[in-house]
């Protein structure tokens, strides 16, 4: 009943089920009597260290020394000092014995000796990290000595552990005293637990406890001896057994070796003062320790330094230890770009860093940056982002794509930068993907429907280039409204001839998602036109697009002739080898990772191109094998030659873009080709009514009459009014070249069966004979017909003033002298 109560009473103070951390497995070694074990959060599941020592009662010498150490590490903050977080003292009853166990719970650590055998590192990465992690525990040393005037008593392997970023710190407090060097011949101990530190790493004063001598030292001489112990101990790999193995230097590094000595002097007021080493030890000066410093007082420097620091850095972070890259540079680099210290440069050493990461590590440590730098305002910043979006679009889930990146985005389409606007439109074909049809209907295709009318030619080329790119991720009503109006409305109107180009590329490469019906009426009568293009690679990509589209529909006809009822839409045939190049254009200059932010601003398509290579296939898929350039002639003035209207000119039926385009309206679909109807279109007949017409008999016409005159316009007859061909015909599309007249003539003969479908002859003049002139004339004079019409200018009416055909008196200003005549006879 007695052991009952005790446990009761012992467990309802802050006992082990009062901590709260789950206590894992054990490291093979820690300091002195403690036990270092992994350990885990309950409440989030963190990852801790937890350090334990346990005695046989209360008043045991290594807990007395273990609740010193706990009192100075909670006390004692420096950033290279183990960092504190909870600490409880329990009784633990095992059987009839009691345990009395002290728990210290710190940051995650691993014990230095564990964390080199796992690096692996040799040569002059070892060296370099070793500078690093003894210019560290140096500082926190002479932090004690000098700042603290604190005497750290045990320095060596043990009492450095290393985090999670590879920083060392330094920990095992337990004999940590207050130097007191006043009285110096007191002969009473400096160091109360002094006996817990091993002979091997007294200095000869501390070993024959000369108090006495210690107090007229200086306040580092003990731990400057320690630093020398640890120094063996770090290059030598093993530990150190006993005093006189200091004295074998054919493991310390000749840049070190001066400094190493001076450390273990024997005349205790000859050691080196740690600051002293710290700042003049030429074994620091290296490019490791050197970055690192840079990287931890980045707000210090000016711009210029900042800049140069960061073009640098992707050279020089691939001759560092690539593990000391990856967990303490990036953490560092990252930090310093979501603060604002980092300047744009250090975007290229953050995807060079982030490309050696796995794509698990990748999406927890660099895409939260990436992700909060897109709501940057800073221009190089966003400009930097998108050169380099292929390296981590595909990392990006669709909602924080939809949610967070894509508006940011947008403002780059409307930006007055027209590099800029470039970019965030070619970054579509990677965001494009992940986006919701809500979002692309809504809000994407208003900006490109407002890019494509850019005053800069290459945007708008490389906007038509885009469109057929993400065809596939457009529903079909969308892709039923947008793809005909945007390819053939502006892009094979456009007064740039590369621009001609991808609209025609862009519908071979689309031609699946077009029914034969838009095909023969919409499509192919806009292509033919461009068969007298200017520009010849126009000319020779509209003749193989006309092929391909002729081809489709000689196979929409075998399958009639056979019976075939079945929707006939586009087969999705392969392109045309001369068309097998839209995709990469677009994205030419993407495909070069790397290089595209180390180079100026590229523009693709612009008056003194003079090659533009392009690559596409008929799904809009990428494609970057088959690269075909697009030649612009560089020799002929484009100026000059015949051209439609520009596509920055309203008159093409788009109309203009209302004030809210840069918003998203989410209540509305309209993407910005609704205002935009075909060109002309008519109803097309029905189906029997051709068969009809092909059907009727075959009637030799009737001789010409004597009479020279000829049959003047009658009013048509019924069979006439039955003359599919006319309906079905779809009037030439507007092009720089003068148009033919489509109209044919109803005075043909009733019986000529040809007639109703014979195509009628080109006229030359432009302008075509007046019907009202050819009806009224006389049907006595033979030359009625092809007389000139009258002329259309009115003779000048006569005056209204006084006389006749006298003109008014112009209106004149001031006064006016009038001259008066008498009437005679008065």
């Amino acid at each position: 009943m007695f052991r009952f109560l005790k446990e009761v009473v012992a467990g309802s103070g802050a006992g082990i089920k009062d901590l709260p951390y789950n206590v894992g497995e054990p490291y093979p070694s820690a300091w002195g009597s403690w036990t270092h074990c992994r350990g885990t959060s309950k409440d989030d599941g963190s990852m801790v260290s937890i350090f334990s020592l346990s005695g046989s009662n209360s008043q045991d010498g290594h807990l007395a020394a273990g609740r010193n150490g706990v009192k100075r590490l909670r006390t004692v903050r420096h950033p290279n000092i183990l960092s504190f977080l909870h600490s409880t003292e329990a009784e633990i009853f095992d059987g009839s014995t009691t345990k009395h166990t002290i728990y210290i719970v710190t940051e995650p650590v691993t014990p230095l000796s564990e964390k080199i055998k796992e690096l692996g590192l040799e040569g002059t990465q070892r060296d370099e990290y070793f500078a690093w992690g003894l210019h560290q525990i140096s500082k926190a040393v002479s932090f004690l000595n000098n700042d603290g005037k604190l005497v750290h008593g045990n320095v060596c392997l043990a009492s450095v552990v290393v985090t999670q970023t590879l920083d060392w710190k330094l920990h095992a407090f337990d004999v940590l005293s207050e130097f007191n060097g006043n009285n110096e011949g007191s002969n009473s101990p400096v160091l109360q637990f002094e006996w817990l530190v091993g002979s091997q790493y007294k200095p000869m004063e501390l070993l024959k406890s000369d108090w006495a001598a210690i107090r007229k030292s200086p306040p580092w001489a003990i731990d400057s001896w320690g630093l020398g112990c640890l120094i063996y101990e770090l290059f030598s790999g093993s530990k150190l057994a006993k005093t006189e193995e200091l004295r074998n230097t054919a493991f310390i590094p000749k840049s070190l070796l001066p400094d190493y000595q001076r450390l273990l002097s024997s005349t205790p007021s000859r050691r080196l003062n740690l600051s002293k080493l710290i700042d003049n030890s030429e074994y620091f000066h290296n490019k490791l320790v050197e970055t690192i410093q840079f990287m931890e007082i980045l707000n210090l420097k000016d711009s210029v330094e900042k800049d140069s620091f960061f073009r640098k850095l992707p050279n020089l972070a691939e001759q560092l230890p690539r593990q000391i890259v990856l967990k303490k540079l990036l953490p560092l680099l990252s930090s310093a770009l979501e603060f604002g210290s980092a300047s744009a440069p250090a975007l290229t050493a953050l995807f060079k860093m982030g490309s050696w990461l796995s794509a698990e590590d990748f999406r927890a440590k660099v895409l939260p940056t990436i992700v909060k730098l897109f709501a940057s305002s800073d221009r190089a910043i966003r400009v930097g982002l998108l050169q380099h979006i292929d390296q981590f679009g595909e990392s990006l889930s669709a909602q924080i794509v939809d949610e967070q990146i894509f508006p940011h985005v947008a403002t780059g389409f409307s930006d007055t930068s027209a590099f800029l606007r470039e970019l965030s439109l070619k970054s579509m074909l990677v965001l494009a993907p992940k986006l919701s049809q809500r979002t692309i209907s809504g809000s994407l295709l208003k900006y490109l429907s407002k890019l494509q009318v850019d005053e800069e030619p290459a945007i708008r080329t490389n906007t038509t280039i885009l469109i057929g790119n993400i065809a596939s991720y457009l529903n079909e009503g969308t892709r039923k409204r947008v793809l005909i109006n945007a390819f053939t409305v502006r892009a094979l109107r456009d007064n740039f001839a590369p621009a001609r180009a991808a609209g025609i590329m862009a519908l071979s490469a689309t031609s699946s998602y077009y029914d034969m019906m838009e095909i023969a009426t919409r499509i192919l009568p806009n292509i033919v036109v461009l068969a007298i293009d200017p520009d010849g690679d126009v000319r020779t990509k509209a003749f193989q697009a006309v092929d391909q589209f002729l081809l489709l529909a000689k196979q929409d006809h075998e399958k009639l002739v056979a019976g075939d009822t079945s929707e006939t839409a586009g087969t999705g045939m392969p392109l045309i080898p001369g068309n097998a190049g839209l995709l990469g254009w677009a994205m030419s200059s993407l495909t070069l990772k790397g290089k595209a932010s180390e180079n100026a601003p590229l523009g693709f398509a612009n008056a003194n191109t003079s090659q533009i290579s392009a690559t596409s296939n008929a799904n809009s898929v990428v494609d970057t094998g088959n690269v075909v350039p697009i030649h612009v002639s560089s020799g002929t003035d484009n100026s000059d030659q015949p051209r439609p209207p520009s596509p920055t000119s309203t008159d093409g039926g788009w109309g203009e873009l209302e004030n809210g385009l840069l918003h998203e309206d989410h209540d509305s679909d309209k993407d910005g080709w609704d205002d935009i109807d075909s060109v002309e279109e008519q109803k097309p007949p029905p189906l029997a009514s051709i068969q009809a017409a092909q059907r009727r008999p075959v009637v030799q016409p009737k001789p010409a009459a004597s009479s020279l005159r000829p049959k003047t316009t009658l009013k048509p007859s019924k069979a006439e009014d039955d003359d599919l061909w006319g309906a079905v015909a779809a009037p030439a599309p507007k092009t720089a070249s003068r148009s033919l007249n489509v109209k044919s003539a109803s005075s043909q003969d009733d019986d000529d069966l040809w007639g109703s479908i014979a195509a009628p002859p080109p006229k030359i003049t432009t302008r075509p004979l007046n019907p009202k002139t050819t009806m009224a004339s006389d049907d006595s004079d033979p030359w009625a017909a092809i007389a000139a019409p009258p002329p259309t200018t009115k003779a000048r009416p006569l005056s209204l003033g006084r006389g006749r055909g006298v003109k008014p008196y112009p209106a004149k200003l001031g006064a006016q002298r009038i001259d008066w005549t008498s009437s005679p006879g008065l």
